[in-house]
């Protein structure tokens, strides 16, 4: 009888990541209807390091799913680890099953041994920083994913957010250079165009912002978002026509997706349309009851139908929702009108 276990424990050893990919395949098979987490666990580890995300979102509810799925993975890695405390994938693979098994801090300690014990592997860095971009420490975050992409050039996934940490620091001249390397090396992928484009945006490159949610649409005609973004930008353009062009691709491609009615929505009020524009808020609030904009837009509408209860009762769930503090000044100073008396 195969030892499916001890033969990915040897593969893990040597870092022999495609031998553990296939032998964990192997092992679920062989075990056909008796679930077993540990080779979806080594399954999720591969596709990490390999940068299939996706994938692994679905291998991780196989391996991390419940209590006994952790408790059953945690002494296999706990056993590999005494067994060979010197091996920096042991301790990657360690890292990797705190980080996903909701004990993220935890794992630092073992992705900085894996670093110790193998300067010059890249995957610890990787990790270790988006242990620190969740905690929000994003200069620490920087400096790792910046120590990954320096041992690996071609680091696709540590490229990528490290542009989008300089992104969310406002460094927009560093980032951009990331987006577009990523880009250099790899001219099909369409989030790598839509995060340039949105790195452009924010700089007020609006043209050339427009250009590349283009080139990320030619490649994924079905994204949502970025037909959204370009509907943002023409907006800000004042090409109104082109905007809800955009806005109305953004639903065709996914009739969920409630910011482009709220954006419709917006529209059609300001044209005067109200009725619309209600059926148009009315929908984004049904997709997304969070939806602090479309809440707002509701309000004003029912001000102006002389039902100041009502409005006031939307101004306060918008004033609730609503995070940006310029907008939440301008629903401020409508509710104030309708006769809302809150200190907010």
């Amino acid at each position: 009888m195969i030892d499916y276990a001890k033969k990915i424990e040897e593969a893990v050893i040597q870092g022999e990541w495609t031998t553990v990919s296939v032998t964990a395949e192997a092992w679920v098979c062989a075990a056909g209807l008796k679930h077993d987490p540990r080779p979806y666990f080594a399954l999720n580890v591969v596709q990490l390091l390999r940068g299939e995300f996706g994938a692994a979102w679905h291998t991780h509810e196989r391996s991390l799913q419940d209590a006994a799925h952790i408790d059953a993975v945690k002494g296999w890695v706990d056993a590999l680890v005494t067994d060979h405390p010197a091996n920096a994938s042991v301790h990657l693979i360690a890292g990797l099953f705190l980080a996903q098994s909701g004990q993220s801090e935890q794992s630092v300690p073992r992705y900085k041994e894996a670093i110790r014990l193998d300067p010059g592997a890249s995957h610890p860095h990787y990790f270790l920083a988006q242990i620190h971009e969740r905690a929000d420490r994003m200069d620490m975050a920087i400096r790792e994913y910046r120590e990954a992409v320096k041992l690996d050039p071609m680091y696709t996934a540590a490229r990528t957010n490290l542009g989008v940490a300089y992104q969310q620091q406002g460094q927009f001249e560093m980032a951009i250079p990331q987006y577009r390397e990523v880009i250099k090396q790899n001219p099909d992928d369409p989030l790598a165009h839509a995060n340039l484009a949105s790195a452009l945006a924010e700089q007020g490159k609006l043209e050339a912002a427009i250009m590349e949610y283009k080139e990320a649409l030619k490649l994924n005609s079905r994204d949502a978002e970025a037909h959204f973004a370009i509907g943002d930008l023409y907006h800000q353009k004042n090409r109104v026509d082109l905007a809800i062009k955009a806005y109305r691709a953004a639903l065709e491609a996914d009739s969920s997706f409630s910011p482009a009615e709220t954006a419709l929505g917006w529209i059609l009020f300001d044209g005067g349309n109200k009725q619309e524009a209600m059926d148009r808020f009315n929908r984004a609030i049904k997709g997304n009851p969070d939806d602090a904009q479309a809440h707002f837009g509701l309000a004003r509408i029912y001000a102006e139908r002389n039902k100041p209860e009502t409005a006031v009762e939307l101004y306060a769930k918008a004033l609730k929702l609503e995070k940006d503090p310029d907008k939440k000044s301008t629903i401020m100073s409508y509710a104030y009108k309708a006769g809302g008396t809150w200190d907010l």
